[in-house]
C-alpha cells in the first residue's frame, strides 16, 4: 500500500466520528431561550395579530353581544387562565404574555374594536417599564394609552383604565427600579381617566404592601397574581362591572 493510500484511509477513519458527531448535533438542536423565542416572535408577528384570530372569528360568528374585552399582557392572560369562571358569557380575555402598549395598539382593531364590546378594560404598562420591545419613555406609553382610549370611545365602547399592578422587582429584569415608574404612570392614568371620562380602577389597595410591592400570597413571583390575587382584584372590579351592566 502506498503512502498516499495509507493517508486516505487514516483521513477516512477520522471523518467517521466527526460525521457521527455532526449527525447527533443535527438531531438534537439547542433549545430556544426565552429571549430568543421572544425576539423571533417580534420578527414574525410583532403585534401577535394571529394569537386570537380563531377565537375572534368564533365570537363574531356566534353573534352574541360582547359586554367587555380585557386587553392586556400576561397579567390579563393569567386572569383568564387562572379564573375562568370570572369570564362568563360576554366577558372576553385578550391578554398576551410579554406585550407592551405599542403591541397592544397594533392588535386593538381585531382584538377589541371588531368585537364591538360595550366596555374595554385596559391594563398595561408593566412590560413598557421592563423594556420588552426596547427602551420606552413614559410619554410614549401615555401616547399608546391615549390612542387605545380614543379608538375605543370613537367606536362606542366605554373605557376602564386599570392601574399597573404593584411589583417590587421584575424577575426578568434584575436590578431595574420598578416602583417609581409604576407609581408615576398610575398617577397619570388616574388623572387621564378623569380627563376623558373613563373609569379608573385601582387594584393597589387590594394587592400592594406598604412598600409598593405585592402582598404575600398575591403573586408567586412578585408580579403575576395567584388565584388569590385575582380574587382580590375581582372584588374591587365586580361592583364597577355591575354598575356598567357587564
Amino acid at each position: 500500500m502506498s503512502a498516499i493510500d495509507r493517508r486516505k484511509l487514516l483521513l477516512a477513519g477520522l471523518a467517521l466520528p466527526l460525521g457521527a458527531g455532526l449527525a447527533r448535533a443535527q438531531t438534537a438542536p439547542r433549545e430556544e431561550s426565552w429571549d430568543e423565542r421572544w425576539q423571533r416572535l417580534l420578527r414574525e408577528d410583532y403585534g401577535h395579530l394571529f394569537r386570537y384570530r380563531d377565537e375572534n372569528a368564533a365570537v363574531l360568528a356566534a353573534g352574541a353581544p360582547v359586554g367587555i374585552v380585557f386587553m392586556g399582557d400576561s397579567i390579563t392572560q393569567g386572569w383568564h387562565e387562572k379564573r375562568p369562571d370570572f369570564f362568563k358569557a360576554g366577558r372576553v380575555g385578550r391578554g398576551i404574555s410579554g406585550q407592551t402598549t405599542p403591541q397592544m395598539l397594533v392588535r386593538f382593531q381585531p382584538d377589541v374594536i371588531d368585537l364591538k364590546p360595550s366596555v374595554v378594560h385596559i391594563m398595561a404598562g408593566t412590560n413598557d417599564i421592563a423594556g420588552n420591545t426596547g427602551p420606552m419613555t413614559e410619554e410614549a406609553t401615555r401616547d399608546n394609552f391615549r390612542a387605545m382610549t380614543a379608538l375605543a370611545k370613537a367606536n362606542g365602547s366605554r373605557v376602564i383604565l386599570a392601574s399597573i399592578p404593584p411589583a417590587g422587582a421584575f424577575p426578568w429584569r434584575p436590578g431595574l427600579d420598578v416602583k417609581a415608574p409604576i407609581a408615576s404612570l398610575n398617577r397619570w392614568l388616574k388623572s387621564y381617566a378623569a380627563e376623558v371620562d373613563a373609569t379608573w380602577i385601582d387594584y393597589h389597595p387590594a394587592l400592594a404592601d406598604a412598600s409598593g410591592a405585592m402582598k404575600p400570597g398575591m403573586a408567586d413571583d412578585g408580579v403575576h397574581p395567584t388565584p388569590a390575587g385575582y380574587d382580590a382584584m375581582e372584588r374591587v372590579l365586580a361592583p364597577v362591572l355591575a354598575r356598567m351592566g357587564v
